[in-house]
C-alpha cells in the first residue's frame, strides 16, 4: 500500500485484486483471437486440448447458456472487437459496491503502511524500529494461509462471500473502537519504545481481519462483475484502496498536526491537533459498522441472480435498469458454477498446491518474490528521511493530496490500458519508472536545502517525483492484477487470484525490514561535545552513546552535553544497492521471463493441462 497491495492490493491481493480475481474469460477470448490458427493448433496439441474444445468464431453456433465451460464464440468476438473496454454501464453500481468495500479496507492500511510509521519516524524512533512494526503488515503476505478456508466454508443461506465479508468487518470496526482507547497511551513519546511490540500486535490483528475481508471481496468481484468488467475489478481496488489511504493518511496526518490546524483552522493556537489518532480509529471503526450494516440489509450475495435467501427475487435491476441478454446470462450460470465447484478445504489446499507445483506458476512466483527490491529503499525510507532532514508532515500530507486525484484518473485509464493481450509490457514499463523515481528521490534528498527552508521549485520537484512514482506503480498493480486475471482457473474461485496476490503482496514485503535494517547498518553517527564544552579529546569516546545512530544512544548523548553527529547516511547506500539489483535483474533475468510467460496459452496456467511451451 500499499501497500502493496495495494498493495493491496496492493497490496493487493488485488483483481485479481491487490486491490484479486480469477478469470481468464475475458483476456482469454482476446488472446485466442490475436493467435495465429498455426500457433493456436500447436499450443492445442501441446495442452492436450481436442479440436472441438478450440474457441474458434463461428457465429452460427449456438452456446448452451448451462454449458460449465462457458466458451462462446460471440463473448470472444465481442471481447476482442476493442483493444480497450469501457466499463458497461449495467456493472457500474457494482463496481461502486467494490470501490466501498475496498475503501473502507485501505483505512486501516493508510493507517499500518503510512500514518504509524511516520508518526513512530517523528518520534524519533530508528529504521529498524519502524521495520519492527512493519511486521505487523505481514497477514498481507500470508493469507494465502487461510484462503482456502474462506474460499470453502460459509453459509449457504447468507452467501459464499457475505458469510465472510459480513463478521469480519464487524470484527474489524470494534477492533477499530477498542483501538481507538487504547492507542494515544501507547504513542505516548516516553513509553514509545517499550510500547512498540504491543502496538505491532493490535494493528497485526487489526491487518489480519482486513486481510481476510480481502480475500472474500476479491471472490465477490468476480461473480458480481460481468466478462467484460472482469478487468475493472484491479481499478476498483485501487481506486477503493487508495481513498481509504488518502483518508488515513493525508487527512489524518494533516487534521493531527497543530501547525496545520494553527495555520488553517484556529484562531488560537494550541499545541495538539484536531484530532487524535485514538480518534480517527474510533471514528473510523464506527464507518465500518454503518457499512457493514448496509451491506447485511440491503446487499444481495449475486446482484445479477436472485437474493441467496430466495425468498426475495432482488436482481440487479434493483440496483440499476439494465437490458437482459444471453452473455450476462451465460456469464451468472457459469461464476455460479465455479463457485460452487469446490467445496471441501481439504479440497482447495490440495488444488491451490497443486497450482503452485506447476512450472509456469513457480516461474511466476520466483518473479513475483524479486521483483519488488529495486524500490524498497525508496517508498519505504525516502519520505521518511525526508523528515528527518527537516520537510514538515504538512508539506508531505500537501503532496500526497496533489497526488490523489492522480492516483485515481491513473488507475481508470490503466485498466483500460492493461486490458488488452499483453498486460505485462506496460508492468515492465512501470518497473523502469518506478526505479527511475527511486534515483529521483536520492537525488532530492541529497539536495535537502541547507537552511531548511523549502522553496516553490523544490517542493513542486518532490510533487513531481510523488507523482512519477505513484503514477508506475498504479501501472505495475493494475497490469499485475490484469494478468492473474487473465491466467486464473475459474474453476477454484478465489484461491488462484489470493495465491498469486498474496505472493505479489509478500514481493513487497519481506525485503522491507531487511532494507530499512541495512539503512541503519550502513549509517554511522558519532556523540561529540557541545562546542562551549569542548575539550582536546572526544569525552565520549569510552561511552556507550558513543555510536549515537540509534534514537536511546542520541537521546543519551543529547543529555550528557553532546551533540550527535551524522557521518555516513545508510539511506543512500541501501538505495543505490537496491536500484544496481533492480536493474542487474530487470536485463539479465526478468524482463525476458515477464514476456516468455505472457505468451504461454491460457491451459499452460491450469491445472488439468500443466501446459509449458518451449522456450
Amino acid at each position: 500500500m500499499v501497500v502493496d497491495g495495494e498493495e493491496q492490493a496492493h497490496f493487493l491481493d488485488n483483481s485479481g485484486k491487490s486491490f484479486s480475481n480469477t478469470a481468464d474469460r475475458h483476456e482469454e477470448g482476446m488472446s485466442e483471437l490475436y493467435r495465429s490458427p498455426a500457433r493456436k493448433s500447436e499450443e492445442n496439441k501441446l495442452a492436450g486440448q481436442s479440436s472441438d474444445w478450440k474457441p474458434f468464431i463461428n457465429k452460427d453456433k449456438k452456446v448452451d447458456p448451462h454449458d460449465s465451460r462457458g466458451k462462446s464464440p460471440e463473448m470472444y468476438a465481442s471481447n476482442a472487437s476493442s483493444k480497450y473496454q469501457n466499463l458497461p454501464a449495467e456493472d457500474r453500481p457494482r463496481f461502486v459496491l467494490l470501490v466501498i468495500l475496498y475503501m473502507i479496507q485501505g483505512i486501516p492500511i493508510g493507517l499500518a503502511f503510512g500514518s504509524v510509521p511516520f508518526l513512530l519516524k517523528t518520534a524519533d524512533l530508528s529504521y529498524s524500529q519502524v521495520g519492527i512494526f512493519s511486521l505487523a503488515t505481514y497477514p498481507y503476505a500470508m493469507k494465502l494461509l487461510w484462503s482456502p478456508l474462506v474460499d470453502s466454508i460459509y453459509s449457504p443461506r447468507i452467501g459464499r462471500r457475505r458469510s465472510w465479508i459480513i463478521p469480519i468487518q464487524v470484527l474489524s470496526g470494534f477492533c477499530l473502537l477498542l483501538m481507538g482507547w487504547k492507542i494515544d497511551d501507547l504513542m505516548k513519546p516516553e513509553s514509545l519504545s517499550q510500547n512498540l511490540v504491543k502496538l505491532a500486535w493490535w494493528f497485526f490483528i487489526l491487518i489480519f481481519f482486513c486481510a481476510t475481508q480481502d480475500i472474500a471481496v476479491d471472490g465477490w468481484a468476480l461473480t458480481i462483475l460481468s466478462k467484460n468488467a472482469l478487468s475493472y475489478a484491479s481499478t476498483a481496488q485501487t481506486v477503493g484502496i487508495n481513498i481509504g489511504y488518502f483518508l488515513s493518511f493525508t487527512i489524518f496526518l494533516a487534521f493531527n498536526s497543530p501547525n496545520f490546524a494553527n495555520k488553517y483552522l484556529r484562531s488560537v493556537p494550541s499545541t495538539e491537533g484536531v484530532i487524535t489518532l485514538g480518534q480517527y480509529m474510533r471514528l473510523a471503526g464506527v464507518f465500518y459498522l454503518v457499512v457493514t450494516f448496509i451491506i447485511a440489509l440491503l446487499v444481495p450475495e449475486n446482484p445479477q441472480l436472485s437474493n441467496s435467501d430466495g425468498d426475495s427475487s432482488i436482481e440487479l435491476s434493483d440496483f440499476t435498469a439494465r437490458k437482459k441478454n444471453d452473455d450476462h446470462t451465460t456469464s451468472a450460470v457459469l461464476n455460479a458454477s465455479d463457485e460452487a465447484a469446490v467445496r471441501s478445504p481439504i479440497e482447495v489446499y490440495r488444488r491451490m498446491f497443486s497450482v503452485i507445483k506447476l512450472r509456469n506458476v513457480r516461474t511466476f512466483i520466483c518473479l513475483l518474490l524479486v521483483c519488488k527490491i529495486a524500490f524498497q529503499a525508496n517508498e519505504g525510507a525516502t519520505d521518511l528521511k525526508l523528515l528527518d532532514k527537516g520537510f514538515s508532515r504538512e508539506d508531505l500530507a500537501i503532496t500526497v493530496l496533489i497526488d490523489f486525484p492522480f492516483e485515481i484518473v491513473f488507475g481508470y485509464y490503466v485498466a483500460r490500458w492493461s486490458s488488452g493481450s499483453e498486460p505485462l509490457k506496460p508492468w515492465l514499463y512501470g518497473y523502469l519508472g518506478r526505479i527511475a523515481a527511486a534515483l529521483l528521490g536520492q537525488f532530492l534528498v541529497a539536495r535537502f536545502p541547507k537552511s531548511g527552508k523549502i522553496g516553490t521549485f523544490y517542493f513542486l520537484c518532490v510533487i513531481g517525483q510523488h507523482l512519477l512514482s505513484s503514477f508506475m506503480s498504479t501501472v505495475q498493480f493494475v497490469c499485475i492484477s490484469a494478468f492473474h486475471t487473465k491466467i486464473a482457473d475459474p474453476a477454484i474461485g478465489g484461491t488462484y487470484m489470493t495465491t498469486l496476490n498474496t505472493l505479489s503482496n509478500m514481493g513487497g514485503q519481506w525485503p522491507k525490514i531487511i532494507v530499512l535494517s541495512l539503512i541503519d547498518k550502513f549509517s554511522k553517527a558519532t556523540c561529540i561535545p557541545d562546542a562551549k564544552n569542548s575539550s582536546p579529546s572526544n569525552i565520549f569516546q569510552s561511552e556507550s552513546f558513543y555510536n549515537c545512530y540509534a534514537s536511546d544512544m542520541k537521546q543519551q548523548c543529547i543529555a550528557n552535553g553532546g551533540i550527535c553527529t551524522l557521518e555516513r547516511d545508510g539511506y543512500y547506500v541501501t538505495n543505490l544497492l537496491c536500484i544496481v539489483l533492480g536493474l542487474v535483474l530487470y536485463y539479465g533475468w526478468l524482463r525476458k521471463t515477464a514476456l516468455r510467460l505472457q505468451s504461454l496459452p491460457v491451459g499452460a496456467w491450469r491445472v488439468s493441462k500443466p501446459t509449458v511451451l518451449p522456450l
